[in-house]
């Protein structure tokens, strides 16, 4: 039963993020249509891909009697502000596990999720390799009591079939849906969506980040107990890696802000764009192709 003090109504309202098709000469002299599905304002706290992971997992959590959420991730980790967010409005007590050791005063995004009560501990960057492991979790909650456990960056299998549900909210055909990719969740979700005239293809955020193939198949076996082919990854717009940022990049943030008033953040949303951009340029896409680019962090308007 869902315990007094959790209030999931509003699970079923967030309304869907808006479709925004995107004028550019660069793509249209190639006759590909691209459209923005703006996850970005799904909810002022609850953004992007973030909530669609966060939707299944609040409701078993409550079903199986839960009050704490903890979770993982890095000092400046949007996952852990969402489940943060979460939390503070769903009636959840949060714990964060933060990478690396703590800096005082607090970041932004770690100011954010103190005052959304979230308590937060530290693990040296060796434990938190393992932080995976039964060991580690144990250790967790002789510490902290029970709690429901959320992945680092929040995807498992009720992740999966969260983001599953978007592609049927797109009511404009389409021929490729395109998503960042971090931990694999949103693509193999949003594949697992997919009409079987449709593919998904995914831009990893991650330099060395070849595994990650891996991740989406086994998330989506454990989701539905089958993989699905319809989609892939394409490796050359990482910019260096995670949390990095390469000079081209720049001048595409900056040039994108110009032209659309959009400005894209550059650990997700600027990767992916790049890259549809530069793949529409080398002739990747068919002519006449509709492309939906998923947003699924947020974003800023340029003053």
């Amino acid at each position: 039963m869902t315990r007094p003090g959790h209030d999931l109504s509003e699970l079923d309202w967030i309304p869907y993020s808006p479709l925004v098709e995107l004028h550019d000469a660069r793509l249209t002299r190639f006759g590909i249509r691209v459209l923005l599905k703006r996850d970005d304002l799904i909810h002022p706290l609850l953004p992007g891909n973030k909530w669609r992971k966060l939707k299944h997992n609040l409701t078993r959590a409550a079903a199986l009697g839960h009050d704490t959420l903890l979770t993982f991730g890095g000092a400046y980790s949007n996952h852990v502000r969402a489940v943060a967010a979460a939390g503070d409005r769903f009636g959840f007590r949060t714990i964060g596990v933060i990478r690396g050791e703590e800096h005082l005063p607090l970041n932004d995004v770690l100011t954010f999720a103190t005052g959304c009560g979230m308590r937060l501990t530290y693990l040296d960057r060796t434990t938190y390799r393992t932080k995976h492991t039964t060991a580690v979790t144990e250790e967790l909650r002789r510490c902290f009591g029970s709690f429901y456990l959320l992945p680092e960056g929040g995807s498992n299998d009720l992740a999966v079939r969260g983001c599953a549900e978007l592609p049927a909210e797109i009511d404009v055909p389409f021929d490729i849906i395109c998503c960042p990719v971090g931990t694999g969740g949103t693509l193999a979700g949003i594949a697992a969506g997919l009409a079987s005239d449709q593919r998904a293809l995914g831009f990893s955020v991650l330099k060395g980040g070849r595994f990650l193939a891996d991740d989406v198949a086994r998330l989506q076996m454990d989701a539905y107990g089958r993989t699905f082919t319809n989609w892939e990854i394409d490796h050359g717009f990482h910019a260096g890696g995670y949390a990095k940022r390469s000079a081209d990049l720049e001048v595409f943030i900056a040039d994108f802000a110009d032209r659309h008033g959009i400005l894209l953040d550059w650990i997700y949303a600027a990767k992916m764009m790049r890259g549809i951009f530069t793949l529409a340029e080398q002739g990747a896409f068919p002519p006449q192709s509709v492309i939906v680019a998923v947003i699924t962090g947020p974003v800023e308007k340029v003053p």
